[in-house]
């Protein structure tokens, strides 16, 4: 039997325990090194007012009304310095109530508007002053007017007339009285009577002084 054969497997042995030892630390070590959790963000620390808004208002007790003070209703004038730090001698003021004075305060009349400040609502509406209706002059009654007097009849009478020369004018014959008067339209007779226009039956004639036109009618002369 040899014996140098029993340290070198015990080497070789032992070197395979380190190998296999080693793999087994390392695996382990691996195993271990997880991930640590993340930690929740600090939470802010809260401020005074908003700690102070949270909080319940404090209870307060109701005060008790303690005993009013009366009201004097007694007039009691004050005599006030006319400068400051001027004492005021009671014995000098003049207590006596001059009358006319105050009948002169009430006679002041209070002008403005007649709105009242203790009162609200939409103002009064203004006034509105009607227009003053002056009266027309009554016109002259009718009656009272005299009766026009009518224009004096023209004196002439129409009994004829004649269509001579080329033309074909018409001449009228008048008669004034005796007087046997001829004149075509457009002429006057006497000065004064404007012959209008002439007719089959009747005659237009005009008083140039009267500025009055008459329609003589055809007279019929006896034989």
């Amino acid at each position: 039997m040899k014996l140098g054969v029993e340290p070198k497997k015990v080497a070789i042995l032992a070197a395979l325990m380190g190998v296999a030892g080693y793999v087994v630390y390392s695996s382990l070590v691996s195993g271990d090194e997880r991930p640590a959790p993340a930690r929740p963000a600090a939470r802010p620390a809260m401020q005074p007012a908003v700690a102070r808004d949270l909080d319940p208002p404090p209870v307060t007790e109701p005060r008790t009304p303690g005993p009013t003070r009366a009201r004097s209703l007694e007039f009691r004038p004050m005599l006030k310095p006319a400068r400051a730090g001027e004492a005021t001698d009671p014995f000098s003021a003049d207590p006596t109530l001059h009358l006319d004075l105050l009948a002169k305060v009430q006679a002041v009349t209070i002008q403005g508007g007649e709105r009242n400040l203790f009162q609200f609502g939409p103002p009064p509406a203004p006034k509105i002053t009607a227009p003053k209706i002056v009266p027309k002059p009554a016109a002259p009654a009718a009656e009272n007017k005299p009766p026009e007097t009518p224009p004096p009849p023209i004196p002439l009478k129409f009994f004829g007339y004649t269509s001579a020369g080329r033309a074909g004018q018409r001449r009228a014959f008048f008669l004034d009285g005796d007087e046997i008067l001829m004149a075509a339209e457009g002429e006057t007779v006497k000065r004064r009577y404007k012959v209008v226009r002439i007719g089959i039956n009747s005659c237009v004639v005009e008083d140039v002084e009267q500025k009055h036109q008459q329609t003589l009618p055809l007279e019929e002369q006896a034989g």
